[in-house]
């Protein structure tokens, strides 16, 4: 005869298997749920975050033109300001002589020059006893075009599509150049305004720039001058100050100051005679 014990088993085991199905179901599906919400947080990170670092260049890219754009807006305001406040004042306005502006880059330009293109070597030349670094083009190549460029009378020029102004600085990482905190893939394309044959002249001339094309010659490196009838130039769109320069060693920043105080940087403002300040060509 079954016990007291044995009577109640078949009853209290279906409650429990009852409240366990229930617990099982309940913890399934908070599971599922929890899986979901964190698949679209994954899938909304993944739209909010680069996932390596060419997104990550283009994101910042885009960054910081559309702060450049921001910048560009403000300071035309700050200028309207600030004249309406002088009229108000009865302060003369103080306007800077066209030359200047131009040279400051503060203006947009156009007129006739030329457009120089550089480009590295393509990849169906190369060859793997070859050194690859002889194959792209490098800041010093940019550079010397560029600086044979204002040699050669150049009256404005643009890297890109980007105006060239004096703290202008061109920094190559590998292949990819960074100019005013953008990064731009080859070919690298400057266009500048001046008189062709006295800039085709100076490009002529320079020693640096007749090696690589040299090269360009030799090693299938891009090279090409093209005279344009017609050049426009954007202003320049970023922030001019300096937040130091140091002097070279054969420059009197001012006069009576004693020599031992030119070891260190100085302020910008004082450093107007120095042309070699962070940053700069």
């Amino acid at each position: 005869m079954p016990s007291t014990a044995d009577v109640g088993t078949p009853r209290t085991r279906r409650q429990s298997l009852g409240r366990g199905a229930v617990s099982v179901g309940l913890v399934l599906g908070l599971s599922g749920l929890m899986f979901t919400v964190n698949a679209r947080g994954t899938d909304d990170d993944a739209q909010r975050h680069p996932q390596d670092l060419r997104e990550l260049t283009q994101k910042q890219a885009l960054t910081v033109e559309r702060l450049s754009g921001e910048v560009d807006q403000l300071r035309s305001q700050v200028e309207s300001l600030t004249a309406e406040q002088n009229t108000l004042a009865g302060r003369p306005s103080v306007t800077a002589p066209p030359g200047d502006l131009v040279e400051g880059g503060s203006v947009p330009v156009s007129g006739q020059g030329l457009t120089v293109t550089l480009d590295d070597a393509p990849v169906d030349v190369r060859r793997e006893d070859m050194n690859p670094d002889l194959l792209v083009v490098h800041q010093q190549d940019i550079q010397s075009v560029m600086n044979a460029l204002w040699a050669g009378g150049a009256e404005a020029m643009g890297l890109m599509d980007q105006r060239v102004v004096s703290t202008t600085g061109v920094q190559c990482q590998g292949n990819v150049l960074r100019l005013h905190g953008r990064m731009y893939s080859p070919p690298f394309v400057i266009t500048v305004i001046g008189d062709p044959e006295r800039l085709r002249a100076a490009l002529e001339a320079d020693t640096a720039v007749r090696s690589y094309v040299r090269d360009a010659g030799e090693l299938g490196l891009g090279w090409s001058v093209e005279d344009r009838a017609s050049v426009e130039l954007p202003a320049y769109s970023g922030a001019t100050e300096l937040s130091w320069a140091r002097v070279p060693d054969d420059v009197e920043v001012l006069p009576g100051l004693p020599a031992a105080a030119t070891d260190e940087p100085v302020p910008a403002a004082a450093g107007d005679a120095a042309r070699d300040a962070e940053g700069g060509l």
